[in-house]
């Protein structure tokens, strides 16, 4: 399936959904500008709201698919394969849920100035990263850190 981030449209082409494009103005935070100033924390406020505005807007078709089909195939095989399609689409709109809470937190930290620095180190976090996953709490080097030691407790 297609990603909210990348849907692929009625042509079978992927086209990029809004909250990945440099918006109507164009704009794009380059490396040079002051990090995290009003135009950039814009820029990732509006990217934050487009991408869980296409989430809910998805969650709503989901819904309303759900309410039009039914599970009334007469032969086993069918039924058993179109609840096998349904769970898996349920369960892409849960872990869409929970990425939806992780955005409203990012807009949150954007509202209280914390947003773009590290959770850890506070360090600021690339604007590559920010780019290619706006709800980033740590910079790279936090996050493998933090999953290192997850790895090394896991193993314990």
């Amino acid at each position: 399936m297609a990603t909210v981030m990348n849907r692929m449209d009625d042509t079978g082409n992927f086209n990029r959904d809004p909250a990945n494009d440099g918006g109507p103005d164009g704009y794009r935070p380059e490396p040079d500008e002051p990090f995290m100033s009003l135009k950039q924390q814009a820029y990732f406020r509006r990217k934050l709201q487009d991408w869980k505005d296409a989430i809910l807007r998805e969650s709503q078709e989901t819904l309303s698919q759900l309410q039009v089909d039914s599970l009334r195939e007469a032969d086993l095989t069918d039924r058993a394969s179109s609840e096998t399609d349904w769970s898996i689409e349920l369960r892409t709109r849960d872990r869409q849920r929970k990425l939806v809470s992780k955005i409203e937190a990012a807009i949150r930290r954007i509202d209280e100035g914390e947003y773009g620095y590290c959770e850890v180190t506070g360090e600021p976090i690339s604007l590559a990263r920010l780019e290619a996953r706006p709800i980033a709490t740590m910079t790279v080097e936090a996050q493998e850190r933090h999953e290192r030691n997850e790895k090394v407790s896991r193993e314990d």
